[in-house]
């Protein structure tokens, strides 16, 4: 019994083995009954598809292809897609391989593929495990050589990626070379490769020396271009009707400027039509040199491929265009090839770096004469002092002293226009509303525009308070009022308008950034002449003017510039010819309320006796100051020590009897400056008063440093009565 119940356990065993199997194996034959029937709709629905498809199984073997794909390709027949594709891109395999393998995962993959014929989209789709759909569509070529047929073109022409491989030869190219080649450092010896220049070729017959024309396209890419540039050039089958086809600016010029062809982006690029016969010197100018004896010197062969930089004559805007310059022979005669780029940006940018250089160096100019003439003024009207303290106005010699001293004084401000465009000048800021300043302007702004024109002032309700040099802020003020009447001669109005302003993001205009933030702003419209695009950028250039000669020196706006910069403020300018100009100028608000003005008590001023005592370490390196200073202190009776150097006085002062009530010192000198050598005397002598003088700005000098006790700043130039007074001041 138990044999028995053992053999149809394996009996039962045995056929259950074999129904699975059977039911497999049907299963199998469903599944390739299902995929038959899977790649032959497959195969319908993409035989009449006008791209090329074609099914794969996992090793690239071709299963099928439309009619589409079979008529593309049926001059390169193949087994393999990656063999069918060897001749479209470079390296096909394993840009096959990453598709199909991220069509396994993901179901399917695309990418567009630079091909010999432009851009190609590529996609591929699992249709099982193991079989694949591959779709090739056209979709337009989006490089540099959109809308041209590459292979129509008898001039040679490739393209290249970013690393050197080339992408596309055409037919032209592939029979110069004998053949398709992959990499640009076969073709030329002297990479990487300028437009314009001269390489040598070597090509399928020798090496041949070609013109280059390249032109940048996206992504890296570059298209290449072969010209003819010697007399044995002709096995580059370049035919100059082929010019207007390509994508580089060029001209065909005889050795006497005369223009033979042009070809469209020649035209374009210089916004004009070029007729046959006109003059070279009629298009471009700005060489230096007459054009005439360049372009005569290149037909001789001198200075051939070196780039140079031209203005093209053109109204309309300012265009810069580099030229190559290459002679090719014509019947035995010389012709020259102009290569053109546009190179207008490039000369903008270094036009604008130029300009800041410039202007940088112009402010440090300025600040330096400015401190010199400053210590000339400060003798020059101290002496002047002395003069007339010993002349009474009944003196004949009166009156020219008098007239010495007011010119003193108007070189004086000069001095200080100088300073406040080198953003050196002495600042008082303070925190104001300017609602209230404009408004107690308003009356000598009103003055000043006269009778033809009127002034409106717009205030926002919601100004906030800011921190500046009130008697700055309105040199600004009437600056911008007086240009907008000037510029009005006929009359009409000006209009101050005020306006808060919150910048969420930084501001980027006419090359700078205003940080986010509060801002009040100041707007200045006038409905006058305007200026044009060429002068607007330079207003705000020292002596630059656009008034006569007679009317206008040009520190106006440039003074303005230096007071708002220094202000820590921006100011900007917009004009349209006839229609009038905008000037904004931004401040910086201030959290803390404006101070209310308070009248001050009437303070007797301090008793000038001629028999003031103390004495005064004066250190001033200019002799004439020094001699100017120590006579006037000397006439109010104080002892006055003198010193020309730092190192001097502190020499001095290594006398402990010797008792010293006040330091007088210059603040820039040869050596240790100012505040160096008084915090090192404060330190045996703690209590001495200071008084700095200067021609700098106060904070020339203590930026980054720790504030002198019992200190006060005294500008240059100052008279004997300011000199003296400050003195008398700090003592008592």
């Amino acid at each position: 019994m138990t044999d028995l119940r053992m053999a149809l356990g394996l009996v039962l065993t045995g056929s259950i083995v074999l129904v699975v199997g059977a039911a497999a194996g049907i299963a199998r034959l469903r599944q390739r009954r299902h995929q038959r029937i899977l790649l032959n709709s497959v195969s319908h629905f993409v035989d009449h598809d006008a791209s090329p498809s074609f099914i794969t199984d996992g090793q690239g073997e071709i299963m099928y292809r439309n009619k589409a794909a079979g008529h593309r390709f049926e001059d390169h027949p193949a087994d393999t897609l990656a063999h069918a594709f060897d001749d479209l891109f470079v390296n096909p395999s394993a840009l096959l391989f990453r598709m199909q393998t991220k069509a396994q995962i993901k179901g399917a993959s695309r990418g567009d593929i630079v091909t010999r014929r432009g851009h190609v989209r590529l996609s591929v789709h699992c249709v099982t495990d193991d079989k694949f759909l591959w779709r090739l569509e056209d979709i337009g070529d989006r490089s540099a050589a959109a809308g041209r047929d590459a292979d129509s073109l008898s001039l040679p022409m490739l393209t290249s990626g970013p690393s050197g491989t080339i992408l596309f030869m055409n037919e032209a190219f592939r029979k110069l070379m004998g053949g398709r080649v992959k990499t640009l450092d076969r073709i030329f010896r002297d990479l990487p490769l300028r437009s314009g220049q001269v390489y040598n070729v070597d090509a399928a017959e020798g090496v041949i020396s070609c013109l280059v024309a390249e032109v940048e396209g996206a992504g890296g890419r570059k298209e290449v271009y072969l010209l003819p540039a010697t007399a044995g050039a002709s096995s580059v089958s370049a035919e100059w009707s082929g010019l207007e086809a390509l994508p580089v600016p060029l001209l065909r010029i005889a050795p006497n400027g005369r223009v033979l062809a042009s070809n469209k982006d020649a035209c374009c690029l210089l916004k004009t039509t070029i007729p046959e016969g006109t003059h070279f010197g009629e298009l471009f100018e700005g060489l230096g040199r007459p054009l005439n004896d360049w372009l005569q010197d290149a037909a001789n062969g001198k200075g051939l491929h070196q780039p140079e930089f031209l203005r093209a004559v053109n109204d309309d805007e300012e265009t810069f265009v580099q030229i190559s310059l290459n002679r090719v022979y014509e019947d035995d005669e010389p012709v020259l090839v102009a290569v053109m780029n546009d190179v207008t940006e490039l000369k903008t940018l270094e036009a604008q770096f130029v300009q800041s250089q410039k202007m940088q160096a112009i402010g440090q100019l300025a600040g330096g004469v400015a401190h010199d003439f400053n210590n000339l003024l400060t003798a020059i009207s101290g002496h002047c002092d002395l003069l007339l303290l010993r002349h009474d106005q009944g003196d004949q010699d009166y009156s020219d002293l008098v007239q010495i001293n007011q010119n003193a004084n108007r070189a004086a401000s000069l001095v200080r226009q100088l300073l406040a465009f080198s953003r050196k000048q002495n600042l008082r800021p303070e925190i104001l509303d300017l609602r209230d300043t404009l408004a107690d302007l308003t009356h000598l702004l009103n003055r000043l525009v006269g009778e033809k024109t009127t002034l409106t002032l717009s205030h926002d309700p919601s100004l906030l308070p800011i921190k500046v040099d009130k008697r700055q802020l309105e040199q600004v003020m009437m600056n911008l009022v007086v240009n907008a009447r000037d510029a009005m001669p006929d009359g009409g109005e000006i209009r101050i308008e005020t306006e808060a302003k919150n910048l969420k993001s930084p501001l980027e205009r006419d090359r700078a950034i205003i940080p986010a933030g509060d801002y009040v702003t100041v707007r200045v419209l006038d409905d006058g002449v305007g200026i044009s695009s060429e002068k607007l950028p330079k207003i705000f250039e020292p002596f630059y003017t656009t008034k006569r000669t007679s009317e206008g020196a040009g520190l106006g706006l440039s003074t303005a510039y230096g007071i708002i910069k220094q202000t820590g403020g921006f100011i900007f300018a917009d004009s349209i010819v006839g229609s009038g100009t905008v000037f904004t100028l931004y401040f910086p608000a201030h959290e803390k309320r404006a101070v209310e003005a308070v009248a001050k008590p009437n303070v007797k001023p301090i008793e000038m006796s001629r028999t003031a005592d103390g004495v005064v370490l004066l250190v001033e390196d200019e002799a004439p100051v020094r001699a100017f200073a120590s006579r006037a202190l000397r006439l109010r009776g104080y002892t006055v020590l003198e010193a020309d150097s730092a190192e001097t006085a502190l020499e001095t002062l290594q006398d402990k009897s010797l008792e010293v009530d006040i330091f007088v010192t210059d603040v820039i000198m040869p050596g240790m400056d100012g505040p160096s050598w008084v915090r090192e005397a404060l330190v045996d002598r703690p209590d001495t008063k200071v008084v700095f003088v200067s021609g700098y700005a106060e904070d020339a000098f203590g930026e980054g440093q720790p504030d002198i006790p019992n200190s006060v700043f005294l500008p240059k130039p100052f008279s004997l009565n300011d000199l003296t007074t400050t003195v008398q001041k700090q003592l008592h």
